[in-house]
């Protein structure tokens, strides 16, 4: 696409947008007596307007039928994780029984490394990407001790040439080959949250399958980011969040996803939980535990009814716009961000765009590096309304989101930034 550096295409852009009646199906916050430019759907997604609803049933059926909305409220509690599996499985190109909705994300991704990380003292190396969220460092590193090897040694990070702020395929296989019988599993984010790279998750797999290990991934920046296809590409696990781009309230329901090579392998190791039980027999409280099939086998508790019937909510609006097309949109959205940054003429002694320039690598979050007074930047920018995120020490990450944000959000955006960069005392 031709990019033009004006309100009026912008404006147009919007007109011919197929998607933007999504927009009306969420609550803008407001800053000063007007919507906001909400471009922070990386960090927490918007309230989609069904969602009050949603949990309001909810509500009702506990008022009106106590334990017994288990079995006969509107949506019965105790199959409540089954409603989401078809539609949760579409969104990270799975099949229905590989996913599971449950817990949160960090306490998910923990119940995988015990199924998938099972170290000898042999082959017990982790390999990850340097610079991952801390969360998926501190569990990394806390297993890793769990199984009594030193994080040092363990764990290998994946860091950039010198210079970079990006990985390259090249050298993530090159390493995992080079590394070979000792490593034990892969496990990255599926987008790195700081630079918002993309990985090249199939490529990865298929690689560390080569040299026998197993490979998972946190999704919590691209589920609902980027099209998925975690079935085909055999990644063995992935965990996500669901508060960010799919919009499911703070502290939100996790999603997993175990392949189904794994889903009946009952001997696989795991830690047990009611839920996770033969639903069948769950209720004869025996002794024994029995894995139900596929990822509902690694459930412990029953369903978190509130929070799920959210993001239940949020899963019929991307079931209705697809992810394909919210892919389409969010790279143009993207594309257009950066034209439009590159078109303000600063140098990158000013401002630098970390995130990578091909579209195939990025979601649509683009990371700025604000090499001068970055935090007063930021504070204009939020003082003017814009809903932007400050990593340390110095980036600001801009996320144009395709289900509820516009072309028109993008040009604003670029006119208060370029005020701010432009100031005379930013030299």
């Amino acid at each position: 696409m031709k990019y033009e550096n004006n309100i009026a295409f912008a404006q147009e852009l919007d007109k011919q947008d197929r998607l933007k009646h999504f927009r009306e199906q969420f609550y803008i916050p407001p800053v000063n007596g007007k919507d906001s430019i909400y471009l922070c759907g990386n960090s927490l997604g918007l309230q989609p307007k069904t969602a009050r609803a949603a949990v309001e049933q909810e509500f009702l059926d506990w008022q009106n039928l106590g334990v017994e909305g288990h079995f006969h409220g509107t949506n019965p509690w105790l199959h409540y994780h089954e409603y989401l599996e078809e539609k949760e499985a579409r969104v990270v190109g799975a099949r229905p029984f590989e996913v599971v909705v449950m817990n949160n994300l960090t306490t998910n991704l923990h119940l995988m490394l015990v199924s998938f990380y099972q170290p000898t003292p042999q082959r017990y190396k982790i390999i990850t990407e340097a610079g991952a969220f801390p969360s998926d460092q501190y569990a990394l590193e806390t297993q890793v001790k769990y199984h009594g090897f030193n994080p040092d040694d363990a764990i290998i990070e994946l860091s950039p040439r010198p210079g970079e702020y990006t990985l390259h395929t090249e050298d993530i296989l090159a390493t995992i080959e080079a590394h070979g019988s000792e490593v034990a599993l892969i496990m990255m984010g599926g987008i790195n949250y700081y630079t918002g790279q993309v990985f090249d998750m199939a490529a990865i797999t298929k690689a560390g399958h080569a040299i026998g290990a197993y490979v998972g991934f946190d999704l919590a920046h691209a589920a609902g980011n980027i099209v998925l296809n975690l079935h085909d590409w055999e990644v063995d696990f992935a965990v996500w969040c669901t508060y960010k781009y799919l919009n499911s309230g703070p502290g939100g329901v996790s999603g997993t996803f175990v392949h189904e090579n794994h889903g009946n392998n009952f001997s696989l190791p795991r830690f047990g939980g009611w839920w996770g039980h033969n639903k069948e027999e769950r209720f004869q409280m025996r002794k024994g535990f029995k894995p139900m099939a596929g990822a509902a086998g690694w459930q412990l508790s029953n369903a978190s009814i509130f929070t799920m019937a959210i993001h239940k909510a949020s899963l019929d609006i991307f079931d209705a716009a697809t992810m394909p097309a919210l892919r389409q949109k969010s790279e143009q959205l993207t594309g257009f961000l950066e034209y439009l940054i590159n078109d303000i003429g600063v140098g990158e002694d000013i401002l630098q765009i970390i995130t990578p320039s091909n579209p195939a690598q990025r979601g649509c979050q683009l990371s700025l590096l604000i090499n001068k007074n970055g935090r007063e930047v930021f504070q204009k920018l939020t003082d003017a309304g814009i809903i932007v995120d400050w990593r340390e020490p110095n980036v600001i990450r801009v996320a144009p989101t395709p289900l509820y944000n516009t072309f028109a959000d993008v040009f604003y955006f670029i006119q208060v930034l370029k005020g701010s960069l432009l100031q005379p005392k930013i030299k």
